[in-house]
């Protein structure tokens, strides 16, 4: 079993608008599977999952999915807050926080603070993330620390970074729906060495089979690490 699974849930906008028309319920049934896939991580003994939510490319669709979807994820997280410190899931964040509405900002803020004491599953969700900037952002910030001589030139690296997946190590398994088969600028710095799955089920038709699927691939893999 993977310690840690990577997820981008792509196919929300196309499984709405295949079954029935409406875009909308197609994000809100993909908060469903992203719940299923939480009990499916606590059931097999997944340590930490990482979830694409939200994308700095995201920005570019119409304001109006924009807007709903914002609202979506401020309703989703106070909803599912109760079930999260019942199970002891620790929920975290990665990503470009100022360009979120200040609202979802403190509903997140709500979130890690009421479950930063639980020690199950991470569930870290990256919301107007995007690898590029990421890394661009870490090296700013190594070259700052270079030049004002906290940091030598020869500390830095990987470990003077981190990454979003610091805490919980790199992705071991990165499963991606909907049948595209890409990373789409997601932890591009912490899956060098993370086996892929791809599947062509939409994220709001993932489902036990799907996700015994992916585990069941992960098993056959012999992982060497350029060994």
């Amino acid at each position: 079993v993977p310690a840690h699974v990577a997820a981008v849930m792509d196919g929300n906008h196309r499984w709405g608008t295949s079954h029935g028309g409406d875009w909308r319920r197609g994000h809100e049934e993909g908060v469903n599977a992203l719940r299923r896939v939480v009990q499916f991580c606590r059931e097999d003994g997944v340590k930490a999952l990482t979830v694409y939510a939200f994308s700095c490319e995201n920005w570019g669709r119409s304001a109006s999915e924009v807007g709903f979807l914002m609202g979506l994820l401020e309703r989703t997280l106070d909803a599912v807050l109760p079930d999260l410190q019942k199970h002891g899931v620790r929920l975290t964040f990665a990503g470009d926080r100022a360009a979120l509405p200040e609202s979802l900002q403190r509903a997140m803020q709500r979130a890690e603070a009421a479950t930063g004491s639980c020690t199950g599953l991470v569930l870290c969700v990256a919301l107007s993330y995007g690898a590029r900037q990421d890394i661009t952002r870490a090296a700013q910030e190594l070259c700052r620390r270079v030049a004002e001589g906290s940091l030598a030139p020869e500390q830095v690296g990987g470990a003077a970074w981190g990454g979003v997946t610091g805490q919980v190590g790199d992705p071991d398994l990165l499963i991606r729906t909907s049948g595209e088969q890409r990373l789409s600028n997601f932890l591009l710095w912490e899956c060098a060495y993370t086996e892929l799955y791809f599947t062509d089920a939409c994220w709001p038709d993932f489902d036990r089979p799907h996700w015994d699927a992916a585990m069941q691939h992960y098993a056959t893999r012999t992982r060497r690490f350029g060994r």
